[in-house]
């Protein structure tokens, strides 16, 4: 298994799913360009911009953005189906925990370069605008560590998350930290002390480390112990230079600095993963007071737009995978969750009945896990023969079982994202509910009889692959 990006690259590489490009390029608008058309092409590689005008170092772009490169990321066959991948990280979230090893500061390839002077983001980054209304230079793709300050003991709550980060100068960046998001509650503790909040920004990261960064686990869960379970062996950590934080050995370059206590300033707008502009809010912003970096460097970012965009690859299974076992847990007959719209905005779930009205029941359960109070929207209940992953059986499930009167429900005034362009005011929504479930006693309805697959289709399925010329 690879350790870091830059042995990624090479899995990519072997597997034809990494572009080279080595003329020199302009930041803008050639780099945003490639991000949004990589993952529109059919192998969705990633691309590999060897040298950017006014700059020193190569960029990296749509590491994550196809199925194939996240297969790969799991150690799987490129061209593994969505549903295998979804079952193969369900099992593999049952190895939780596997413990990281720390390695010596002087040992650590994060330590290579060490900048405590002069602090100017420009000489280590290759920064861009991602879209052409974005209010300046944005970091999208971080792993940005904080600690809970009332337990700053407790490994498990040291927190490492993936949170927007815009350059307002060469050595402060805005971040947007919503209370509902645990930097949010390591920011509010913090300010309810007026303590300023220690934070490591890492970038060009181990491609499962972002991958957990942006997964809605529990707060007292470890992202990195997470990691280890997917990887199938221990990450690497390190201690920051202050010695506060944990981060990892690999990336490419950590941001050490803080957060401001009770301050807010105007960040964006930004071109969010809803694919609209985010609009202009106070947010808190982050002091940068030491840079260590490996040689080299390599900038990371993601282009986020309209779906599917490289960020839709990365928060598809991540998002499914914890409602899914956190839903199962009270009700056994879930099973399948698919969660990649729009980072679960849009939900489909796939379940046995218990009793009538069951689908409604497993609906209202999601709309209580933590990721489903702000975020989603939409709910689709299906039957367990029906895949979530497949949109045309789901089709036909909302077509031929869906009671107008009877199986949508609306729910008003209710908890939502303040990045959905329809949320009113920004943070309110109303929920929709969809039972596309066949009823069952004691709901009333006519009995249907399902058609059968013919035998040996599968058989068939398969001779047609091998023919196919």
């Amino acid at each position: 298994m690879y350790r870091d990006l830059r042995e990624f690259l090479l899995i990519l590489e072997k597997e034809n799913q990494l572009v080279r490009i080595k003329e020199e390029l302009a930041p803008e608008p050639d780099l945003s360009a490639i991000g949004r058309a990589a993952p529109d092409t059919e192998a969705g590689p990633a691309v590999f911009v060897e040298r950017i005008k006014g700059y020193n170092n190569p960029v990296v772009l749509n590491v994550h953005g196809s199925w194939k490169n996240h297969a790969l990321m799991l150690g799987m066959p490129k061209n593994s189906t969505i549903k295998e991948q979804f079952f193969e990280l369900n099992s593999r979230w049952d190895d939780y925990p596997v413990k990281p090893v720390w390695v010596n500061s002087k040992d650590a390839p994060i330590k290579e370069v060490k900048i405590t002077e002069n602090i100017n983001l420009f000489d280590v980054l290759s920064l861009y605008r991602i879209n052409k209304f974005d209010a300046g230079f944005y970091i999208s793709k971080p792993l940005i560590i904080t600690k809970d300050p009332e337990d700053p003991d407790n490994f498990d709550k040291q927190n490492v998350g993936t949170y927007r980060l815009q350059v307002k100068g060469k050595n402060r960046l805005g971040i947007q930290a919503m209370p509902f998001h645990d930097i949010g509650v390591n920011l509010r503790k913090a300010e309810e002390r007026n303590k300023p909040l220690p934070v490591v920004i890492c970038i060009g990261n181990d491609p499962l480390m972002n991958f957990m960064s942006g997964t809605p686990i529990e707060y007292a869960q470890s992202e990195y112990d997470f990691a280890g379970a997917l990887k199938g062996q221990p990450v690497e950590l390190t201690k920051s230079e202050s010695g506060d934080l944990d981060i990892p050995a690999r990336s490419e370059v950590a941001l050490e600095g803080y957060i401001i206590p009770r301050v807010r300033r105007v960040e964006g707008p930004f071109g969010e993963f809803t694919g609209s502009y985010s609009g202009v809010r106070n947010q808190a912003e982050v002091v940068i007071t030491k840079i260590t970096h490996r040689k080299s460097p390599i900038f990371e970012n993601l282009y986020l737009g309209i779906p599917w965009t490289e960020i839709d690859f990365l928060l598809a299974l991540n998002t499914s995978i914890p409602i899914y076992k956190q839903i199962k847990r009270d009700f056994p007959e879930i099973q399948a969750v698919n969660a990649m719209y729009t980072h679960g905005i849009g939900v489909i779930i796939s379940t046995k009945k218990r009793f009538g009205g069951f689908g409604k029941s497993v609906a209202m359960r999601l709309l209580s896990t933590p990721h489903g109070i702000p975020y989603s929207k939409f709910i689709i209940i299906v039957d367990e023969f029906v895949d979530p992953f497949n949109l045309p059986q789901v089709m036909w499930a909302i077509t031929t079982r869906v009671r107008g009167d009877k199986d949508v429900v609306i729910i008003p005034n209710c908890p939502g994202v303040p990045l959905d362009p329809t949320s009113e005011p920004a943070g309110m929504n109303t929920k929709i509910i969809i039972d596309a479930t066949t009823p069952v006693a004691p709901d009333i309805a006519r009995e249907t009889e399902l058609l059968e697959r013919p035998p040996d289709t599968d058989k068939w399925i398969e001779y047609i692959n091998k023919n196919l010329k």
